[in-house]
């Protein structure tokens, strides 16, 4: 019999979805906005303290916007850090700007402050900032924050997964210029795929509303004096979101719990250690990682080889950005320098374990002894 199939981090719907979704039905509401649209933008407005939302079709469309807001262009620099997925950078090369990737730290594996330093001692005026929160853990806002800010650059914060992650009582994505959040079907909540722009400006997503509808002038017939985009959310989609955001708080227990149970199973192995986390800050621990000690016997395949072998999926992490073939020519800076950067040393011994919130207790037992048979 086939062994049941353990996920890394899927959907988990709840049934008020359907609800949202039906009445978009009844009402015929099944195109791009509409009442679901609108509502899960106020949700989202409540819930984050943001100020103002745009629901968009992808995380990625988000950055694209808020990069377009700023004015990023041809030529333009744009730090960016380069422990994440591709999607947070790709939107930079849409406009044709450069990318310089910024190295992690240890304490959070986010943004080093150290690093974005010396980035500025070698690019004076980058047109924006992009931050990553990790896997849910928020990233040392203050410092970067305060070094933005003395440099008079705009903060975007990539909050894809780390939405329901506070700093200091606040939600990640709501410090910077611009924020954004993701509801891929891995996320913590899902929309089956979609995203949101937020800004304490309104005006801000007054624009980028208009620039995601095809930039359409206020005209009876169809006029355009710039170039939008199609990345509006649809009314169906939206409603997923209103009835998932409904179960955020339960997602982001059931995550930690998670964390909390590969930690302490782990904690008799001194060669594993678990993703840090923020002591600033409540991160959703939207995946749990773990990095091996360097030397260990144990290596990150042979434990995603003997999981894959019980149907239990795991991944590596993120492959730094500046080490991307398609990205291979641009410059990359770490905070001191030396043979391997931390982002490389962090993919180099590390992966994401099996991170599903409908685990079940032998589930967990499942992945949790599979990993300890190795050390044995």
């Amino acid at each position: 019999m086939e062994k049941k199939r353990i996920y890394l981090s899927s959907p988990t719907m709840h049934g008020k979805e359907q609800e949202f979704v039906k009445e978009a039905f009844d009402t015929n509401w099944v195109a791009p906005l509409g009442p679901n649209v609108d509502a899960l933008e106020k949700e989202m407005e409540a819930f984050t303290g943001a100020g103002h939302a745009a629901a968009l079709s992808a995380g990625t469309a988000a950055i694209h916007l808020a990069l377009r807001l700023l004015g990023v262009k041809e030529g333009d620099v744009v730090f960016v850090s380069s422990l994440t997925f591709c999607a947070t950078c790709n939107p930079i090369v849409y406009e044709k700007a450069a990318p310089v990737f910024i190295d992690s730290e240890r304490d959070t594996w986010n943004m080093c402050p150290r690093a974005l330093e010396r980035a500025y001692e070698k690019y004076p005026h980058p047109k924006a900032v992009i931050l990553v929160h990790l896997y849910g853990t928020p990233a040392r806002l203050d410092e970067i924050m305060n070094i933005c800010r003395e440099h008079g650059t705009p903060l975007i914060e990539d909050a894809a997964e780390s939405l329901g992650s506070t700093y200091r009582g606040r939600h990640t994505g709501t410090f910077g210029s611009f924020g954004i959040y993701s509801f891929n079907g891995n996320k913590i909540i899902t929309t089956s795929g979609g995203g949101m722009l937020v800004s304490p400006e309104e005006e801000q997503i007054r624009r980028a509303r208009f620039l995601a509808t095809q930039a359409r002038d206020p005209a009876r017939h169809y006029q355009h004096s710039q170039i939008g985009f199609n990345y509006r959310m649809s009314n169906v989609t939206a409603g997923i979101g209103r009835g998932q955001l409904m179960f955020l708080e339960e997602h982001k227990r059931l995550k930690k719990e998670i964390y909390r149970t590969y930690s302490e199973a782990f904690e008799e192995i001194p060669e594993i250690t678990m993703n840090p986390l923020n002591p600033e800050g409540d991160a959703n621990c939207w995946l749990s990682c773990m990095t091996l000690e360097e030397g260990c016997r144990v290596t990150p395949d042979r434990i995603m080889d003997a999981l894959e072998k019980e149907n239990a999926e795991s991944r590596p992490i993120w492959k730094p950005l500046h080490l991307q073939p398609v990205f291979a020519e641009c410059d990359f800076v770490t905070a001191e320098g030396g043979p391997e950067s931390v982002s490389e040393d962090i993919f180099r011994r590390g992966l994401c374990l099996p991170s599903d919130i409908k685990n079940t207790e032998e589930d967990m037992e499942l992945i949790i002894g599979t990993v300890k048979s190795l050390f044995e």
